[in-house]
């Protein structure tokens, strides 16, 4: 078979997971959106999503403007290809459109999931899934579609050779990962700053339940759900799945540059993310429980379909590799421990945020004592919690760069080749860990919807029955969001180290030198300290933002309580609206710096310290944003379910002084879990990213 020609699979790939979202949207849209009080609270929400959204999209489109035009000069004056600028728009724009669709969605599936669940849990969790599903299908199917096309326009409109195709592939995520910081950073501020103020205020001062109708930010709160959680993850997770891809597809050229498994190489990546779409289409009819489920029937429930889709894409993977790359096993052992790697990841990170384990419940037990104890001890669980990631990831490195041929030893016969070869296999492990996002992304986005669901039914008055089962639904997502973030995170790595090792092909072929990158290099070490401040510099900029944002919510929700009269006795309604402007003025606001940052610290580093420079940086960056995103997303899940746990009577309950300490580790562990530690895993991609199309200008004007 000509694998040069193949590329066209990846679009029949896309069809089919397109295909199979649209069907679950039709699914999803069959279903009851109950009672006129339900749907005017529903169409709120949708409102205030869709109008947050559009507003962001128009700052994003100012910036897409500059940076085109950016790299249009660029590109007239040799320092960039010319493909960049219409890759960067196309990337933006399918980004886009995975979250907008994925939001759309998920704003008409919460109140159907509300309906749903008042006649039974399963029903409620079928609508919730299946809407999660239309994200995470579309994300998929979007993202084959951008790499499947561009790379058969390159070879088979513009005639483009393979090293100039490997190049292009790296450098052409740039408008993807702008739009995954937009949309993780911005999205993660609003959700954060509704979330923090309705809790301060409303249970903590008010002592009202959470999602009661008099509080002013609860509609802000759902909105936030949408934009943060959904829209905003799937963007980040687009981007990881794309680059991995481009990535890996780089790799496969240098590992196999004039041999007969050079397209093989190229087209491996593309074939393993297809066959994953077939795997996770089959893992997402196995997800179903019964009425009288526990949490924990929930959880394997969902457990069950990720691990049958997880098997299923292995499964195939081992004749596919076999078949595409002349029976090299080795590159298959690299793809499975990806998918291990992911598997593991997922299970520690439940481990240490649910409330079925004793991590979280012993967090639950300090709130006895007050909210320092809680924060005190959620921080400890974070830190702790980075140990098993780190070595679950440096595991599958060492494991993956091994098994497909690579040595360690330079001086032994044929090291340049085989070392080569080893990072393919790196690469192709990050490509099997992201192969079941059809239904890993689905675990992650159904969790907003069910949350919005147990708003709904709250702010509607529906039976206390309806509002166990979405509390239980709810519940699950916490966990799976958590999971669904150290997924994230650990992609996030692999793909990060892909890219930087393509950073250093792509530049060594631009110098007229290698790059020295010892330690004994002191751009490489100032590089090193440069990419450790810059992730805790970003992190302090988010964690900033949601506390101004959240302090302008408190004061709104507080002047609301105080001057509407009627509002806490439930005769008048709140302004809903004022909250929601605040919170998304704010977002947009606060994410410019952030993104400007992200983007200008590479080039910078570069013009400063040369190519070598932006190694040490990108490496330092890759490493501590690893661990500080994991220990930020854990406590912050830790923190959460403490308070859940509490909430479903525990330690005295809703209302108590344990509850009202568990309550304010929450609103520390909001921005910690939604806000700056998701945003670090589409940091450490960007600047890779950034890097690598920004190479010409480096190499021209760095001063070293």
């Amino acid at each position: 078979m000509n694998f040069e020609t193949a590329f066209w699979l990846g679009l029949a790939g896309a069809a089919l997971a397109l295909l199979f979202a649209f069907y679950q949207s039709r699914k999803v849209m069959s279903f009851s959106e109950g009672n006129e009080k339900m749907q005017k609270i529903a169409s709120s929400i949708r409102e205030g999503a869709g109008a947050y959204l559009k507003r962001q999209f128009k700052t994003v489109a100012v910036f897409y403007v500059i940076m085109v035009a950016i790299l249009g000069i660029l590109a007239v004056a040799g320092l960039a290809s010319p493909f960049i600028p219409f890759a960067f728009l196309t990337g933006g724009i399918f980004s886009q459109l995975a979250a907008f669709l994925g939001m759309k969605m998920a704003t008409r599936a919460n109140v159907r999931t509300a309906q749903a669940a008042s006649q039974s849990l399963n029903q409620g969790l079928k609508v919730a899934f299946a809407s999660g599903t239309v994200m995470s299908f579309t994300v998929v199917g979007l993202a084959l579609i951008d790499v499947s096309a561009w790379f058969l326009v390159l070879r088979f409109v513009f005639d483009v050779g393979p090293q100039e195709i490997a190049e292009n592939m790296v450098m052409f995520g740039v408008g993807v990962s702008a739009f995954a910081l937009f949309a993780r950073v911005g999205g993660g501020i609003f959700t954060k700053a509704a979330d923090v103020g309705a809790d301060l205020v409303g249970k903590v001062e008010a002592g009202i339940p959470e999602d009661d109708p008099r509080n002013p930010a609860v509609i802000a709160d759902n909105v936030g759900d949408n934009v943060g959680d959904v829209a905003g993850m799937g963007a980040d997770l687009y981007e990881s799945y794309v680059k991995a891809m481009h990535a890996a597809i780089a790799l496969g050229f240098a590992a196999f540059v004039g041999t007969d498994l050079m397209w093989n190489s190229m087209f491996l990546p593309v074939a393993l993310s297809v066959v994953g779409v077939f795997a996770s289409l089959i893992g997402s009819f196995f997800i179903r429980t019964g009425e009288n489920a526990t949490q924990k029937d929930l959880l394997n429930t969902l457990r069950r379909g990720t691990y049958i889709a997880a098997i299923l894409a292995t499964l195939a993977a081992a004749p596919l590799t076999f078949f595409i790359m002349d029976g090299n096993w080795g590159l298959f052992i690299s793809i499975l421990v990806g998918v291990l790697a992911g598997c593991l990841i997922a299970y520690f990170t439940e481990y240490y945020t649910s409330d079925n384990y004793k991590p979280t419940q012993e967090l639950a037990a300090a709130a006895q004592t007050g909210p320092a104890t809680v924060i005190i001890g959620g921080i400890a669980l974070g830190m702790k919690s980075t140990l098993i990631p780190v070595l679950i990831v440096s595991t599958s490195i060492l494991v993956s760069f091994l098994a497909s041929g690579g040595i360690l030893n330079p001086g032994t016969e044929g090291y340049g080749l085989a070392f080569a070869q080893g990072l393919y296999g790196v690469g192709l492990s990050a490509v099997g860990m992201l192969s079941t996002l059809g239904i890993t992304l689905a675990t992650d986005a159904y969790g907003p919807v069910a949350d919005n669901a147990g708003g709904i039914a709250e702010m509607a008055g529906m039976g206390p029955e309806v509002r166990e089962r979405t509390d239980a639904l709810d519940k699950l997502g916490n966990t799976t969001a958590a999971t669904g973030k150290g997924f994230a995170i650990g992609s996030a790595a692999l793909t990060s180290l892909a890219l930087l090792v393509s950073f250093v092909n792509v530049a060594n072929a631009r110098l007229p030198y290698d790059m020295d990158l010892s330690l004994n290099n002191p751009t490489v070490l100032i590089g090193l300290f440069l990419g450790v401040v810059l992730v805790f510099f970003f992190t302090a900029l988010t964690m900033s933002s949601v506390q101004r944002a959240a302090q302008s919510i408190v004061v709104e929700v507080r002047r609301q309580f105080r001057e509407i009269k009627g509002l806490m006795e439930g005769t008048a309604d709140a302004d809903y609206a004022a909250c929601v402007d605040l919170c998304t003025k704010s977002a947009l606001r606060e994410m410019i710096l952030p993104t400007i940052i992200g983007v200008g610290a590479p080039i910078a580093t570069g013009i400063l310290l040369g190519p070598s420079g932006i190694v040490g940086m990108l490496a330092g960056a890759t490493v501590s944003g690893f661990a500080v995103a994991i220990f930020m997303a854990n406590a912050g899940g830790a923190w959460d379910n403490a308070k859940k746990y509490i909430e479903g009577g525990a330690h005295g309950g809703k209302g108590s002084d344990s509850h009202k300490a568990a309550v304010i580790g929450d609103t520390v562990g909001d921005p910690f879990k939604d806000t700056s530690g998701p945003s670090l895993n589409t940091l450490i991609k960007l600047l890779a990213t950034i890097s690598i199309a920004f190479i010409g200008v480096i190499v021209q004007f760095s001063i070293f």
